[in-house]
């Protein structure tokens, strides 16, 4: 009996330390966002997030917001040039760029804007080819590639163009296998990879990988928990998937990570405040997760939880 007891301890101890090899990270909150919020654009310059347009209680809004991370404090920067929700914000050559979206009459725009945030300005830059609102970005070598989304037509968008901020031009590349809207990417190992998102009203799990050198798309293995309208943002090479929305009357806690060099999903510790249409950016391995209705629709929020992956 007593040898018995012992197997068995040794064995909850072996699966102890498994799961504290494994690790599923932790949560802390940070100052909220000055605003309520949500299907707001985020990205990081110099140690800074910023946080631009979204939907708001009384509509749509051209607010930006810079979070400094080390301060813990808020500022509001020159808005942007027009009302927009649903756009895509990213960050190459030391400027921050806004793409794409839609109006306030919900309709996709091809708007394209650059902030220089040592003059606080905005300033128009050569329009998005496919005008697309509810779409992704990710940055390769300086261009940022703008894929899937809804069209001007209020269809799946497949287009995947890429923008060359040093001349200020758009080039067309091979475009996405499985069309949706409310999708996300990241980029790892020179690779973007675009995941989930929405089709036809119904989420999606699917996982395609674009390879900007080839010019070509693989398959990824799909992500455990079908989600559209979630963040997505990687440390030191794995990808953090968190929030959402669609198919639940509640928001995702669901907070998954994949891992490309092994090609697998883990779930790890899930957001404290559950919610859609929230910007995730990582900034010095943590990934800040701001904003975003906390019930499905229309709804708002000025949350900011950080994760910090073990």
């Amino acid at each position: 009996m007593h040898r018995s007891i012992v197997s068995a301890t040794l064995a909850l101890l072996l699966v102890a330390g498994s799961a504290l090899a494994q690790g599923v990270g932790r949560w802390e909150t940070r100052a909220p966002m000055l605003s309520l919020r949500t299907e707001v654009g985020g990205a990081v310059l110099a140690g800074k997030i910023y946080i631009t347009g979204g939907l708001v209680p009384d509509g749509a809004s051209g607010r930006v917001e810079e979070y400094d991370v080390a301060a813990n404090t808020w500022l509001v920067r020159a808005p942007l040039p027009v009302t927009l929700h649903h756009t895509a914000a990213a960050v190459s050559g030391g400027r921050l760029f806004v793409i794409g979206g839609f109006g306030l009459d919900g309709v996709a725009v091809h708007s394209v804007f650059e902030y220089d945030p040592a003059a606080d300005t905005w300033r128009p830059r050569a329009p998005l080819p496919t005008a697309r609102g509810a779409l992704a970005v990710a940055v390769v070598d300086g261009r940022i590639y703008a894929v899937g989304g809804m069209g001007a037509d209020r269809r799946d968008a497949g287009a995947n163009e890429m923008y060359d901020p040093v001349q200020d031009r758009w080039m067309p590349h091979a475009p996405l296998p499985t069309p949706r809207n409310h999708l996300g990417a990241a980029v790892g190992d020179g690779v973007i990879y675009v995941f989930a998102g929405r089709t036809r009203g119904a989420n999606i799990a699917v996982t395609e990988v674009f390879d900007p050198r080839a010019n070509a798309w693989r398959n990824a293995p799909p992500m455990p928990t079908p989600r559209s309208g979630y963040g997505v943002a990687a440390v030191r090479g794995r990808i953090f998937v968190v929030g959402g929305e669609l198919g639940r009357p509640t928001t995702y806690p669901e907070n998954e990570e994949f891992n490309p060099r092994t090609n697998t999903w883990t779930s790890r510790a899930p957001l404290p405040t559950p919610r859609h249409g929230l910007a995730a950016v990582a900034v010095n391995d943590r990934i800040f997760t701001i904003g975003g209705g906390p019930r499905p629709g229309g709804t708002y929020g000025n949350t900011n939880e950080v994760y910090i992956p073990d």
